[in-house]
């Protein structure tokens, strides 16, 4: 998307933030863009390359019910349910989700409007995969230790959970949103039950390029790790 763009984006964002409403501007967002992307800044109306390379590398590890939080405009969940895991993916935005259920009317996703932190209590420890793409990231740093518990309770024992995120050094400053975490906050993570596997860091293909943090969780039982990407 270009600047003007993501411009609009973090002045929604403020608004809100200075209102003292930190998540409200999702759904501001996406109402205002009507059917306009181009101040969504992650509305590519493609997966996510950084998904879809994991996916062909580790996606035959694991299978069943996944979990897409923060699905956006459907790509990845629509990725994922063609991978064939059974898809749930959710949204704080009605728009979004109507959106979505709109682009992919014969979807077997299962599009959802819940609040990450407030999500219902039947999704604890239920899904086998539980993708968190770029949600982290857009919220306020605030709320990041608190969305981290609530993505890490939705991982099933012997589950997985991939993170991508931007990334940044501790010293660097966090920005204008996106607000990258860093990988001292990602690695809370394992305060709740979960298995670093993997931390992936590195440069992606954007041009110019991004700095990238793609990191594997999994909740492990007494009896082994079922996944490893060596």
């Amino acid at each position: 998307m270009g600047e003007n763009g993501r411009a609009t984006a973090r002045e929604i964002a403020k608004r809100h933030l200075d209102a003292g409403d930190p998540i409200g501007w999702f759904e501001d967002l996406y109402s205002s863009a009507g059917e306009d992307t181009s101040i969504i800044p992650w509305a590519d109306l493609t997966p996510n390359p950084n998904l879809v390379g994991w996916l062909d590398r580790y996606g035959t590890t694991v299978s069943g019910r996944a979990l897409k939080v923060g699905s956006g405009l459907g790509d990845d969940a629509e990725e994922l349910a063609c991978c064939g895991y059974q898809t749930t993916a959710f949204d704080i935005s009605e728009t979004a989700v109507a959106w979505s259920r709109k682009r992919f009317p014969n979807s077997a996703v299962k599009y959802v409007v819940a609040d990450l932190f407030d999500a219902p209590d039947d999704w604890k420890g239920s899904f086998d995969f539980v993708l968190e793409s770029y949600t982290l990231q857009v919220l306020p740093p605030a709320l990041r230790a608190e969305a981290i518990q609530c993505v890490a309770s939705f991982v099933a024992l012997d589950g997985m959970l991939l993170v991508i995120a931007r990334g940044r050094d501790t010293k660097e400053p966090e920005g204008a949103m996106p607000w990258p975490p860093t990988k001292e906050e990602l690695k809370t993570f394992q305060s709740h039950g979960l298995k670093e596997i993997s931390f992936e860091d590195y440069m992606d293909k954007e041009d110019p390029p991004v700095r990238r943090f793609r990191v594997t969780y999994q909740r492990v039982s007494d009896k082994s790790i079922k996944f490893t990407t060596t």
